[in-house]
């Protein structure tokens, strides 16, 4: 069953919404639903992973110890300097 629901935001919020939803041919009213569902359903913080993530699951062996955030940092420090 269909309710109504009758909310208050910005008018850029608004603005910007409709121009979502246009974009991408749904209603804001379901971006809202959706929304509003994904966030109250008890096992709203489990993941779920995609076919398409799953196939790419394995494809790249790293070390144990791999740093990733070092290789970052090594990256940035030769990009920039």
């Amino acid at each position: 069953m269909d309710a109504k629901l009758t909310i208050k935001l910005d008018d850029d919020v608004i603005t910007r919404a409709k121009r979502y939803a246009k974009n991408r041919k749904t209603s804001i009213s379901k971006m809202v639903e959706s929304y509003l569902d994904s966030v109250t359903k008890p096992d709203s913080k489990k993941i779920k992973i995609t076919p398409l993530v799953k196939s790419l699951s394995g494809v790249i062996n790293l070390p144990v110890d791999y740093d990733y955030r070092k290789d970052y940092t090594d990256y940035l420090t030769k990009k920039y300097l």
